[in-house]
């Protein structure tokens, strides 16, 4: 049974794309024609088919639906991190990069063109029930994340604290999927955290990079002073990133004064630059940075200036490798385009996209096996086939998008939600880094006789 459609008022669409050109010619101040030209016979074509769409598609349609569905799929062809943001996930950005919003607790990513954790943010669900770095998320509430953009699969990780949310996981070396179902809870990230060591020795483990992460830091760095520290251990694993600033931030505080941080180019040679501006807070005391997979852009290139410049011992596993830039573009009705503009690297010109910061010395954490998953907690085995581990493997978290720019916008580099710690005598990686810091001292004092 054929149904006679309904007239709509379509004249709007071929108005839409008279204005997009307009706007695209006086932007450009009318050069390129050609391409002016090539863009508006494009947008024909888009403005037939939502003509079509809005005379004969079988249900109600809205324009601004229509709209904001055709901007998601543009941007979805061109990288996993580009993406638009309604007014209401705009404004919940600018709120997360000051350190609390609403979730499970973990970062993602997009690896091997699958959905994945970059980390999970300590003492949150994601990181109580067990979800790891390196996990890939298949399902969200029974939904499959293979067609989700981030953004789509962030928000539908996000909802009210004490709602629940069941994510389905793939698992390297585990043959059927898990299932967790998670409580959200308000998720506050306590970006610094810093302590003494093995009497002499300073660790600052840094789990995002935030608006006050360079501040926060410069106190522990004092404290570490104070107690008269022989070495200091700067901790990124399972760090996702954050603002590019807050990196730059980081990494001054521990080289001299015009020693080249980062820098980005963009698709036409743009060349931009940070230096360090302040003095080596720690002068010269023997530094290691561990590192692992779920380290990745902010947390890469804090790891790769430092390495590049002979001023820390990198160990840990080959870090995530995201080294492209995004750019928060505010538009005018409040919405906001999250654009990767450009690619970073460290300041021998290497970079990190897809490769990641290999350490100085590799040190593989010890392999955890899984015995069971039950209601989404996982009891973990030793490796060797006995008892339960007592503490629970690193891991990454979802839940929140990988790059993120502050309320101001530009250039991101990616943030993580947290880790999960071992204690401290099956921490392997860490042993190892005590153990550099102390064969350090020793080495210094040798005198030949």
């Amino acid at each position: 049974m054929t149904q006679q459609p309904q007239r709509r008022s379509w004249i709007v669409w071929p108005m839409v794309a008279i204005a997009l050109v307009g706007g695209i010619l006086i932007g450009k101040g009318w050069e390129r024609t050609g391409c002016a030209s090539e863009t508006y016979e494009e947008l024909k074509t888009f403005s037939e088919v939502l003509n079509q769409i809005q005379r004969h598609y079988v249900d109600e349609t809205k324009p601004k639906e229509l709209i904001q569905g055709a901007i998601r799929g543009m941007l979805a062809t061109l990288d996993p991190h580009s993406a638009y943001m309604t007014p209401e996930m705009y404004k919940e950005m600018q709120v997360e990069t000051k350190g609390e919003f609403g979730g499970v607790g973990i970062q993602i990513g997009v690896k091997d063109n699958k959905l994945a954790v970059i980390a999970p943010i300590e003492g949150t669900p994601a990181h109580r029930a067990g979800i790891k770095a390196g996990d890939f998320i298949i399902k969200v509430n029974d939904e499959t994340t293979k067609d989700l953009t981030l953004m789509d699969a962030v928000q539908k990780m996000r909802g009210p604290k004490g709602s629940k949310v069941s994510l389905t996981v793939q698992r390297e070396g585990v043959t059927e999927p898990l299932v967790f179902t998670l409580i959200r809870d308000t998720i506050k990230i306590e970006s610094v955290k810093a302590k003494i060591i093995e009497n002499n020795l300073g660790y600052v483990r840094l789990t995002q990079f935030q608006e006050s992460t360079g501040k926060d830091l410069a106190k522990a760095i004092k404290q570490f002073k104070e107690a008269k520290v022989q070495g200091v251990i700067i901790d990124l694993r399972n760090n996702p990133g954050g603002l590019l600033t807050a990196a730059v931030d980081v990494s001054e505080q521990f080289l001299p004064s015009g020693k080249l941080i980062v820098y980005t180019k963009s698709r036409d040679g743009k060349k931009d630059e940070w230096f360090a501006k302040g003095k080596d807070q720690l002068d010269n005391l023997p530094l290691i940075v561990l590192v692992n997979e779920g380290s990745a852009s902010a947390s890469e290139i804090v790891a790769g200036a430092l390495q590049d410049w002979g001023r820390a011992v990198v160990v840990g596993n080959t870090s995530f490798g995201k080294g492209s830039v995004q750019t928060i573009l505010a538009l005018g009705d409040g919405s906001g385009l999250r654009l990767t503009t450009a690619r970073y690297y460290t300041p021998k010109g290497r970079t990190i996209q897809s490769t990641g910061i290999t350490p100085d010395i590799v040190v593989k954490m010890p392999q955890q096996t899984v015995a069971k998953a039950t209601d989404g907690h996982l009891a973990e085995m030793d490796g060797k086939g006995g008892k339960p581990a007592t503490g629970k493997d690193q891991a990454p978290a979802a839940g929140k998008l990988s790059d993120e720019a502050g309320a101001k916008g530009g250039p991101t580099a990616p943030a993580a939600e947290g880790r999960t710690d071992l204690a401290a005598e099956e921490d392997v990686q860490l042993q190892k880094a005590v153990e550099l810091l102390k064969s350090w001292k020793i080495f210094r004092e040798l005198r030949p006789s």
